[in-house]
């Protein structure tokens, strides 16, 4: 295995970030691919288009991060048959990940566009926006099958290490987006429809290049199509940690469509308002979540190896990185609002809706810097559904009930809805700093017996 891929020996900080940064980097233009949607379509359709590509974008990336969560299982059991030195193993977790997946994939491309009406209602969608946003949903889940796979592809990069060729990679595929848009949405008017089919083709042009790189890259474990077969104890085993946190990012991705559907139900202007602001919140929380992946990535290499201490050195450096940027970007969002909000509206009611909600989302980034570093942590470890239970109560026992208050309010304040993200972040911490501490009474520096207890969690 490359030096760069070792993430046990050696110095921590300049690994973790040169490893975090690529991550962010490619987070940061997959996310473009619905912000450069709304952008266009704000700039060159209707605002019922711009509430239709909100809605319906916000319900494909639930079922994307979905699917993101899921894969972490892969990374997580493949980085740790790596730190372990296991590599025939390793070669089995990615074949039985590559059948799991694609089973997936063929009932989401079937499923999707089947409930793409039912999805749309449940979400709320404004008559005037609701067709349109079926078509989004439609589109997009007929692409349900490049979407999975480019996400299993990444995972399996990150749990060996390399998170330099899905930045590559996404790249490519977001420069095909932007020309997409431009041609489908603001020359050829297709609104929202547009918006969708240029996402779908930018996925697959990124699944092809990721393939063929694949095919020709030296990797640190034996793989051929021969070994391509269903592996029940794999299979299991990926289940078992990626389940836990695909289901919590699932319900607490729920919980947001619910408060989404609470707003949608005040009009079109605080619809579209609340949508443009989470594409700019999108964007914000881009830092904690890299270093949610690459702590899981590297912690999952040092715990294969039975370093529980280096894994911890580590999740100290993430969070003092984490919350130094995130100050700035607290500063930014809470008085600036309305500059962010600006860049994909030119309506000045639905960008004051936005920047008031935002104000909010600036508190919740002085709490992210935490608690998405201990997810991290405990995802690399394999304690996935202790990730799993704090998600669920944060959501359904603080998110939705507090949004739900907060619409009764008469006038409606956007800001006093966006603060159930940041209450409910709160709690999460403050579990995850109960359970941590309750973890290092327990198995001190000692890695080993904690793995034993976690193998299949």
């Amino acid at each position: 295995m490359g030096k760069e891929k070792d993430f046990t020996s050696g110095r921590i900080l300049m690994p973790l970030m040169q490893f975090m940064l690529p991550v962010f980097f490619a987070m940061l233009l997959q996310a473009m691919y619905g912000a450069v949607d709304l952008l266009i379509v704000g700039q060159f359709a209707r605002s019922l288009d711009v509430s239709a590509v909100s809605t319906g974008s916000q319900m494909m990336m639930t079922i994307s991060q979905l699917i993101v969560s899921f894969s972490m299982g892969t990374t997580i059991l493949l980085g740790q048959r790596i730190g372990e030195g296991r590599g025939r193993e390793a070669g089995e977790v990615v074949s039985g990940s590559i059948c799991l997946f694609g089973a997936i994939a063929l009932a989401f491309t079937v499923l999707v566009p089947l409930l793409a009406g039912t999805l749309s209602r449940t979400m709320n969608a404004p008559a005037e926006a609701f067709e349109a946003t079926v078509a989004y949903i439609r589109i997009c889940g007929l692409g349900s099958v490049f979407i999975i796979a480019y996400n299993l592809i990444g995972s399996i990069f990150r749990g060996i290490g390399d998170s330099k060729t899905p930045l590559l990679t996404v790249a490519i595929a977001c420069v095909c987006n932007i020309l997409g848009d431009l041609l489908l949405v603001a020359v050829l008017g297709l609104g929202t429809a547009g918006a969708a089919i240029a996402t779908v083709a930018a996925q697959a042009v990124s699944v092809v290049i990721s393939l063929r790189i694949l095919r020709t890259k030296p990797l640190p474990f034996a793989f051929s199509r021969t070994d391509l077969r269903f592996r029940g104890d794999i299979i299991r085993t990926v289940t078992g940690l990626g389940l836990p946190i695909a289901l919590q990012d699932l319900l607490v991705g729920v919980s947001f469509l619910v408060l989404l559907a609470i707003v949608n139900k005040l009009g079109l202007t605080p619809s579209a308002g609340i949508g443009v602001a989470e594409r700019v919140c999108g964007f914000i929380m881009l830092i904690p979540s890299a270093f949610m992946q690459a702590m899981a990535a590297f912690v999952a290499q040092n715990f294969g190896a039975g370093k529980y201490g280096r894994a911890k050195q580590a999740l100290g450096y993430a969070v003092a990185v984490s919350a130094a940027l995130a100050v700035g970007m607290f500063v930014l969002t809470f008085w600036r609002g309305d500059l962010l909000s600006g860049v994909f509206s030119r309506d000045a009611a639905v960008i004051a809706a936005s920047a008031d909600y935002l104000k909010a989302y600036a508190v919740d980034c002085l709490l992210t810097c935490f608690l998405f570093c201990f997810i991290g942590f405990f995802n690399g470890i394999g304690m996935t559904k202790f990730v799993m239970v704090q998600g669920i109560v944060g959501a359904f026992l603080v998110r939705i009930p507090v949004a739900f208050l907060m619409s009764r309010e008469v006038p409606v304040s956007m800001f006093h809805i966006g603060l159930a993200t940041p209450c409910s972040t709160l709690l999460q911490v403050l579990l995850c700093l109960i359970c941590f501490t309750l973890i290092n009474r327990r198995y001190g520096e000692a890695s080993a017996p904690l793995r034993k207890a976690q193998t299949g969690a």
